[in-house]
Protein backbone atom coordinates (compact mmCIF):
# COMPACT_ATOMS: atom_id res chain seq x y z
CA UNK A 1 0.00 0.00 0.00
CA UNK A 2 1.57 3.45 -0.86
CA UNK A 3 1.03 6.26 1.79
CA UNK A 4 -0.70 9.29 0.08
CA UNK A 5 -0.93 13.03 1.12
CA UNK A 6 -4.76 13.36 1.39
CA UNK A 7 -7.38 15.88 1.22
CA UNK A 8 -10.76 14.45 3.26
CA UNK A 9 -13.29 16.70 3.17
CA UNK A 10 -16.82 15.62 4.85
CA UNK A 11 -15.27 13.84 7.70
CA UNK A 12 -17.71 14.90 10.47
CA UNK A 13 -20.37 12.92 8.21
CA UNK A 14 -21.67 9.36 8.26
CA UNK A 15 -19.19 8.06 5.72
CA UNK A 16 -16.28 10.50 5.72
CA UNK A 17 -16.18 9.61 9.36
CA UNK A 18 -15.99 5.92 9.18
CA UNK A 19 -13.10 6.95 6.15
CA UNK A 20 -11.29 9.42 8.18
CA UNK A 21 -10.59 6.45 10.98
CA UNK A 22 -9.05 3.86 8.09
CA UNK A 23 -7.01 6.24 6.70
CA UNK A 24 -5.56 7.49 9.52
CA UNK A 25 -4.90 3.79 10.96
CA UNK A 26 -2.98 3.32 7.32
CA UNK A 27 -0.74 6.09 8.43
CA UNK A 28 -1.33 8.51 5.16
CA UNK A 29 -1.12 12.69 5.97
CA UNK A 30 -4.27 13.35 6.17
CA UNK A 31 -5.77 16.49 6.37
CA UNK A 32 -9.44 17.67 6.85
CA UNK A 33 -11.50 21.03 6.45
CA UNK A 34 -14.18 22.01 7.67
CA UNK A 35 -16.29 24.96 8.67
CA UNK A 36 -16.05 24.48 12.49
CA UNK A 37 -12.80 23.25 13.17
CA UNK A 38 -12.83 23.19 16.76
CA UNK A 39 -16.21 20.54 16.32
CA UNK A 40 -13.74 18.13 14.10
CA UNK A 41 -10.34 18.76 16.26
CA UNK A 42 -11.31 16.63 19.07
CA UNK A 43 -12.51 13.64 16.67
CA UNK A 44 -9.11 13.08 14.56
CA UNK A 45 -5.91 11.66 15.49
CA UNK A 46 -3.35 14.09 16.69
CA UNK A 47 -1.19 13.57 13.18
CA UNK A 48 -4.46 15.29 11.38
CA UNK A 49 -4.47 18.86 10.04
CA UNK A 50 -7.60 20.15 10.55
CA UNK A 51 -8.00 23.99 8.40
CA UNK A 52 -10.70 26.30 8.53
CA UNK A 53 -12.27 26.17 4.98
CA UNK A 54 -15.72 26.21 2.89
CA UNK A 55 -16.11 24.89 -0.20
CA UNK A 56 -18.03 28.49 -0.60
CA UNK A 57 -15.08 30.49 -0.43
CA UNK A 58 -12.68 29.32 -3.07
CA UNK A 59 -9.70 30.86 -1.32
CA UNK A 60 -10.02 28.98 1.46
CA UNK A 61 -9.60 26.10 0.09
CA UNK A 62 -6.37 26.34 -1.01
CA UNK A 63 -4.10 26.38 1.82
CA UNK A 64 -5.42 23.12 2.72
CA UNK A 65 -5.33 21.67 -0.94
CA UNK A 66 -1.69 22.73 -1.07
CA UNK A 67 1.12 20.07 -1.75
CA UNK A 68 -2.02 17.08 -1.51
CA UNK A 69 -2.04 14.12 -4.18
CA UNK A 70 -5.69 13.07 -3.39
CA UNK A 71 -9.03 14.62 -2.61
CA UNK A 72 -11.98 12.82 -1.53
CA UNK A 73 -14.93 15.25 -1.97
CA UNK A 74 -17.82 13.89 0.21
CA UNK A 75 -20.08 17.07 0.71
CA UNK A 76 -24.04 17.22 -0.39
CA UNK A 77 -26.63 19.16 0.93
CA UNK A 78 -29.17 16.50 1.38
CA UNK A 79 -30.42 18.47 4.49
CA UNK A 80 -30.75 21.98 2.93
CA UNK A 81 -34.63 23.17 1.38
CA UNK A 82 -33.93 25.71 -1.00
CA UNK A 83 -31.10 26.56 -3.52
CA UNK A 84 -28.96 23.76 -2.66
CA UNK A 85 -28.18 22.56 -6.15
CA UNK A 86 -26.84 26.29 -7.29
CA UNK A 87 -24.96 25.59 -4.29
CA UNK A 88 -23.64 22.31 -4.62
CA UNK A 89 -22.71 23.46 -8.66
CA UNK A 90 -20.55 26.53 -7.13
CA UNK A 91 -19.00 24.15 -4.29
CA UNK A 92 -17.88 22.47 -6.48
CA UNK A 93 -16.79 24.44 -8.84
CA UNK A 94 -14.55 26.22 -6.15
CA UNK A 95 -13.15 22.99 -5.48
CA UNK A 96 -12.35 21.78 -8.78
CA UNK A 97 -10.49 24.97 -9.35
CA UNK A 98 -8.64 24.33 -6.07
CA UNK A 99 -7.66 21.17 -6.86
CA UNK A 100 -6.70 21.81 -10.23
CA UNK A 101 -4.42 25.21 -8.88
CA UNK A 102 -3.03 22.81 -6.18
CA UNK A 103 -1.57 20.16 -8.45
CA UNK A 104 -3.84 17.38 -7.13
CA UNK A 105 -3.45 14.66 -8.85
CA UNK A 106 -6.41 12.61 -8.19
CA UNK A 107 -10.20 13.43 -6.84
CA UNK A 108 -12.31 10.51 -4.99
CA UNK A 109 -15.60 11.58 -5.02
CA UNK A 110 -19.13 9.59 -4.16
CA UNK A 111 -22.30 10.01 -6.22
CA UNK A 112 -25.40 8.48 -6.30
CA UNK A 113 -26.46 5.65 -9.20
CA UNK A 114 -29.20 6.59 -11.56
CA UNK A 115 -30.17 6.55 -15.06
CA UNK A 116 -29.46 9.99 -16.60
CA UNK A 117 -32.25 9.14 -19.61
CA UNK A 118 -34.81 9.11 -16.89
CA UNK A 119 -36.45 11.80 -14.75
CA UNK A 120 -33.97 12.29 -11.75
CA UNK A 121 -34.93 13.63 -8.59
CA UNK A 122 -33.22 17.46 -7.86
CA UNK A 123 -31.05 15.25 -5.34
CA UNK A 124 -29.97 13.41 -7.42
CA UNK A 125 -29.30 15.61 -10.70
CA UNK A 126 -27.29 17.60 -8.30
CA UNK A 127 -24.59 14.62 -7.28
CA UNK A 128 -24.99 13.75 -10.90
CA UNK A 129 -23.78 17.67 -11.66
CA UNK A 130 -21.22 17.50 -9.24
CA UNK A 131 -19.68 14.77 -10.89
CA UNK A 132 -19.54 15.81 -14.10
CA UNK A 133 -18.02 18.99 -12.83
CA UNK A 134 -15.34 17.10 -10.83
CA UNK A 135 -14.78 14.94 -14.10
CA UNK A 136 -14.43 17.77 -16.18
CA UNK A 137 -11.79 19.87 -14.51
CA UNK A 138 -8.41 18.35 -15.74
CA UNK A 139 -7.80 16.67 -12.63
CA UNK A 140 -8.54 12.44 -13.07
CA UNK A 141 -11.43 12.08 -11.42
CA UNK A 142 -13.06 8.53 -9.89
CA UNK A 143 -16.60 9.01 -9.17
CA UNK A 144 -18.66 5.83 -7.18
CA UNK A 145 -22.08 6.13 -7.92
CA UNK A 146 -23.66 4.01 -4.53
CA UNK A 147 -27.46 2.81 -4.13
CA UNK A 148 -28.66 2.76 -0.80
CA UNK A 149 -25.86 2.37 1.96
CA UNK A 150 -26.08 -0.22 4.88
CA UNK A 151 -24.54 0.40 8.06
CA UNK A 152 -25.53 1.26 11.61
CA UNK A 153 -26.42 4.98 11.57
CA UNK A 154 -26.63 5.20 7.94
CA UNK A 155 -29.88 7.46 6.94
CA UNK A 156 -31.45 4.72 4.65
CA UNK A 157 -30.47 1.41 7.73
CA UNK A 158 -32.06 3.83 10.38
CA UNK A 159 -35.76 4.26 8.13
CA UNK A 160 -35.56 0.84 7.46
CA UNK A 161 -34.87 0.21 11.20
CA UNK A 162 -37.19 2.43 12.29
CA UNK A 163 -39.96 1.58 10.01
CA UNK A 164 -39.73 -2.32 10.67
CA UNK A 165 -39.66 -1.82 14.54
CA UNK A 166 -42.55 0.24 15.47
CA UNK A 167 -45.19 -0.80 12.63
CA UNK A 168 -46.34 -4.07 13.44
CA UNK A 169 -48.59 -3.46 10.58
CA UNK A 170 -47.46 -1.72 7.77
CA UNK A 171 -49.00 0.19 4.85
CA UNK A 172 -46.18 0.02 1.31
CA UNK A 173 -46.55 3.08 -0.78
CA UNK A 174 -45.06 1.80 -4.96
CA UNK A 175 -42.12 3.17 -4.15
CA UNK A 176 -40.96 0.53 -1.61
CA UNK A 177 -41.20 -1.80 -4.22
CA UNK A 178 -38.76 0.03 -6.82
CA UNK A 179 -34.96 -2.20 -6.95
CA UNK A 180 -31.93 -1.02 -5.33
CA UNK A 181 -28.74 -2.20 -4.95
CA UNK A 182 -27.56 -2.32 -1.42
CA UNK A 183 -23.73 -1.62 -0.63
CA UNK A 184 -22.38 -2.18 2.99
CA UNK A 185 -20.56 0.56 4.66
CA UNK A 186 -17.42 -1.75 4.73
CA UNK A 187 -17.56 -2.41 1.20
CA UNK A 188 -18.15 1.10 0.46
CA UNK A 189 -15.27 2.15 2.63
CA UNK A 190 -13.29 -0.64 1.23
CA UNK A 191 -13.91 0.91 -2.47
CA UNK A 192 -12.91 4.55 -1.53
CA UNK A 193 -9.40 3.54 -0.29
CA UNK A 194 -8.66 0.95 -3.01
CA UNK A 195 -9.02 4.39 -5.49
CA UNK A 196 -6.10 5.57 -3.89
CA UNK A 197 -4.09 3.09 -5.68
CA UNK A 198 -6.33 1.67 -8.54
CA UNK A 199 -4.92 2.73 -12.15
CA UNK A 200 -7.06 4.93 -14.53
CA UNK A 201 -6.19 6.80 -17.39
CA UNK A 202 -8.44 9.67 -16.94
CA UNK A 203 -11.76 10.41 -15.28
CA UNK A 204 -14.03 7.25 -14.41
CA UNK A 205 -17.55 6.86 -13.56
CA UNK A 206 -17.97 3.99 -11.33
CA UNK A 207 -21.31 2.33 -10.15
CA UNK A 208 -21.12 -0.26 -6.81
CA UNK A 209 -23.10 -2.13 -4.83
CA UNK A 210 -23.56 -5.43 -3.14
CA UNK A 211 -24.10 -8.84 -4.01
CA UNK A 212 -27.97 -8.35 -4.24
CA UNK A 213 -30.73 -6.39 -5.82
CA UNK A 214 -33.80 -6.10 -4.18
CA UNK A 215 -36.30 -3.12 -2.93
CA UNK A 216 -37.21 -1.28 0.49
CA UNK A 217 -39.85 -3.77 1.22
CA UNK A 218 -37.32 -6.50 0.46
CA UNK A 219 -34.71 -5.30 3.06
CA UNK A 220 -37.65 -4.83 5.17
CA UNK A 221 -38.58 -8.06 5.62
CA UNK A 222 -35.21 -9.55 5.64
CA UNK A 223 -34.60 -6.91 8.65
CA UNK A 224 -37.89 -8.70 10.19
CA UNK A 225 -36.22 -12.00 9.68
CA UNK A 226 -33.10 -11.20 11.08
CA UNK A 227 -34.78 -9.27 14.24
CA UNK A 228 -37.41 -12.13 14.51
CA UNK A 229 -40.16 -9.82 13.58
CA UNK A 230 -43.59 -10.56 12.16
CA UNK A 231 -44.53 -7.57 10.13
CA UNK A 232 -48.23 -7.76 7.66
CA UNK A 233 -47.38 -5.17 4.59
CA UNK A 234 -50.37 -3.92 3.06
CA UNK A 235 -49.38 -2.13 -0.61
CA UNK A 236 -51.37 0.98 -1.49
CA UNK A 237 -50.84 3.14 -4.98
CA UNK A 238 -51.86 6.22 -3.61
CA UNK A 239 -48.87 7.45 -1.00
CA UNK A 240 -46.73 9.93 -3.17
CA UNK A 241 -43.43 10.25 -1.90
CA UNK A 242 -44.27 13.47 -0.67
CA UNK A 243 -46.80 11.97 1.58
CA UNK A 244 -44.43 9.23 2.53
CA UNK A 245 -41.79 11.77 3.77
CA UNK A 246 -44.53 13.31 6.09
CA UNK A 247 -45.85 9.85 7.25
CA UNK A 248 -42.40 8.88 8.09
CA UNK A 249 -42.34 11.82 10.24
CA UNK A 250 -44.60 11.33 12.38
CA UNK A 251 -43.25 7.55 13.23
CA UNK A 252 -39.54 7.71 12.73
CA UNK A 253 -37.17 9.79 14.38
CA UNK A 254 -36.04 10.89 10.58
CA UNK A 255 -36.56 14.31 10.01
CA UNK A 256 -39.18 14.99 7.11
CA UNK A 257 -37.05 17.22 5.24
CA UNK A 258 -34.64 14.87 4.85
CA UNK A 259 -36.63 11.79 4.32
CA UNK A 260 -38.34 13.52 1.62
CA UNK A 261 -35.11 13.79 -0.58
CA UNK A 262 -34.12 10.61 0.03
CA UNK A 263 -37.82 9.23 -0.76
CA UNK A 264 -38.13 11.36 -3.98
CA UNK A 265 -34.74 9.65 -5.28
CA UNK A 266 -36.83 6.67 -5.32
CA UNK A 267 -38.28 6.55 -8.34
CA UNK A 268 -36.63 4.31 -10.48
CA UNK A 269 -34.22 1.60 -9.82
CA UNK A 270 -30.81 2.14 -9.03
CA UNK A 271 -28.91 -1.06 -9.98
CA UNK A 272 -25.68 -1.44 -11.01
CA UNK A 273 -25.54 -1.41 -14.58
CA UNK A 274 -21.93 -1.50 -15.43
CA UNK A 275 -19.37 -4.33 -14.37
CA UNK A 276 -16.29 -1.50 -13.98
CA UNK A 277 -15.97 -2.49 -10.90
CA UNK A 278 -15.01 -6.13 -10.87
CA UNK A 279 -12.19 -4.83 -14.08
CA UNK A 280 -11.16 -2.33 -11.72
CA UNK A 281 -10.83 -3.61 -8.14
CA UNK A 282 -10.75 -7.43 -6.82
CA UNK A 283 -13.13 -6.88 -3.45
CA UNK A 284 -16.39 -8.36 -4.27
CA UNK A 285 -18.81 -6.97 -1.87
CA UNK A 286 -21.19 -9.12 0.68
CA UNK A 287 -25.25 -9.22 0.29
CA UNK A 288 -27.83 -7.45 2.28
CA UNK A 289 -28.56 -9.87 4.84
CA UNK A 290 -25.07 -10.07 5.90
CA UNK A 291 -24.89 -6.24 5.53
CA UNK A 292 -27.51 -5.70 7.92
CA UNK A 293 -26.33 -8.40 9.99
CA UNK A 294 -23.23 -6.44 10.70
CA UNK A 295 -25.55 -2.95 11.45
CA UNK A 296 -27.12 -4.87 13.66
CA UNK A 297 -24.28 -5.79 15.84
CA UNK A 298 -22.81 -2.14 15.64
CA UNK A 299 -26.30 -0.99 16.69
CA UNK A 300 -25.88 -3.17 19.77
CA UNK A 301 -23.03 -0.97 20.78
CA UNK A 302 -23.57 1.79 23.14
CA UNK A 303 -22.36 4.28 20.10
CA UNK A 304 -22.20 4.08 16.89
CA UNK A 305 -19.15 4.99 15.07
CA UNK A 306 -20.98 7.72 13.04
CA UNK A 307 -24.16 8.28 12.07
CA UNK A 308 -25.92 10.15 9.64
CA UNK A 309 -27.63 12.99 12.30
CA UNK A 310 -23.70 13.68 13.31
CA UNK A 311 -23.19 15.64 10.21
CA UNK A 312 -22.88 19.39 11.41
CA UNK A 313 -25.70 19.96 8.62
CA UNK A 314 -27.89 16.62 8.44
CA UNK A 315 -31.19 19.05 9.16
CA UNK A 316 -31.18 18.31 12.80
CA UNK A 317 -31.90 21.19 15.48
CA UNK A 318 -28.49 22.20 16.06
CA UNK A 319 -27.56 22.71 12.09
CA UNK A 320 -24.42 24.77 11.07
CA UNK A 321 -24.32 25.25 8.06
CA UNK A 322 -26.13 24.84 4.28
CA UNK A 323 -24.42 21.61 3.18
CA UNK A 324 -24.27 18.22 3.99
CA UNK A 325 -21.29 16.02 4.45
CA UNK A 326 -21.39 12.01 3.65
Amino acid sequence: MNKHSILLTGATGYVGGRLLKVLEAQGHTLTCIARTPAYLRSRVAPTTRVFAADVLDQETLRPALAGMDTAYYLIHSLGESKGFEEQEKIGAQNFAVAARESGVKRIIYLGGIGNEREELSPHLRSRHEVGRILRDCGVPTLEFRASIVLGSGSLSFEMIRSLTEHLPIMVMPQWVSVLAQPIGIQDLIGYLVLALDVQIGTSEIVEIGGSDQLSYRELMNEYARLRNLKRVMIPVPVLTPWLSSLWLGFVTPLYARVGRKLIESIKHPTVVTSNRAHELFALRPCGAAEAIRAALENEDRKFAETRWSDSLSAGTPRSYGSYHIL
